[in-house]
């Protein structure tokens, strides 16, 4: 197992996430059945995995992402010779179930910019923090980045003269997103205030790189002043760019770029989004809806 980890890592470039997500299945799986080996486990073996996950209440996409992992672990070993066929390829896995992004309209996307401005300043917090916090809500509604991509970028990567950010996205692959004026306001507000001139771009009051968990606290803090739903999170304002930019008239392949979807079906989800919009305004306007 551990070989297969170490090819993830240096021949498909995969991200830490996704080893530990791997190495966690593959545990998972030896744990259920730890008397058998990749040469005696069994497809009917898989299938009792399977139902056992079901069981305990694992999602679909959890259950499919646990046999993904499986799936890649047995084509490296049949590839190597070691297998002569991948016996988990004949379990046949439930299909996901079809949820459509949510996402906030376009009013409550200002509630939340403006929240920041309003917000009482913390005790012993830097005076700064107000202008950091707006600066990544308009970051994230102006750009439609990952959080993880947020909090991992630096000074550099912020081009105020070509208007664009340069982003460090799934497997590593980099992409320039372009971003409003707005945003690079704010952004240069923030550093001037916090006089931020190189190394990361946001930082705790610590001074040092910006963790997830603390965007995550301070959207929650502000999604509470504006009154919006408590459960909005990072990935919702994600799909809240998405959907603005199609409702625009984005074409669909720009809007995977800026996104960084490898793959236009997963773009493809925020069509249908957009699609009920129109089809719910025009039950409701037409007089022979």
């Amino acid at each position: 197992m551990a070989l297969f980890l170490e090819s993830l890592s240096a021949e498909r470039n995969v991200s830490p996430h996704t080893l530990v997500a791997y190495e966690r299945a593959l545990s998972d799986f030896q744990r259920f059945r730890p008397e058998r080996t990749p040469r005696t486990a069994t497809a009917d073996d898989f299938r009792d995995f399977l139902f056992q996950l079901t069981k305990a209440g694992k999602s679909r996409a959890t259950i499919r992402a646990t046999f993904a992992a499986l799936r890649s672990f047995h084509d490296y070993l049949v590839e190597r010779g070691h297998l002569a066929a991948n016996v988990v390829r004949d379990v046949q896995l439930p299909k996901l179930e079809k949820r459509l992004p949510t996402f906030l309209t376009g009013g409550q996307v200002g509630d939340l910019l403006d929240a920041p401005a309003g917000s009482p300043r913390a005790k012993q917090a830097p005076p700064w923090m107000p202008a950091r916090d707006a600066a990544i809500i308009e970051l994230f509604y102006s750009t439609g980045i990952r959080l993880s991509e947020l909090v991992g970028l630096d000074v550099k990567d912020v081009d105020p003269i070509d208007e664009s950010v340069r982003v460090l996205g799934k497997g590593s692959k980099e992409r320039i997103v372009p971003v409003g004026q707005p945003a690079l306001e704010a952004i240069s507000r923030y550093r001037h205030e916090a006089r931020v001139v190189a190394g990361p771009l946001f930082l705790n009051k610590s001074r040092r790189r910006i963790s997830a968990r603390s965007v995550w606290l301070a959207l929650r803090k502000y999604l509470a002043q504006a009154g919006l739903p408590a459960g909005t999170s990072p990935h919702k304002l994600r799909h809240t760019f998405a959907t603005h930019m199609l409702d625009a008239g984005a074409d669909l392949r720009s809007v995977q770029s800026l996104l960084g979807h490898a793959s236009l079906s997963t773009t493809q989800i925020y069509t249908h989004v957009t699609a009920d919009r129109l089809r719910r305004a025009y039950e409701s306007a037409h007089p022979r809806a």
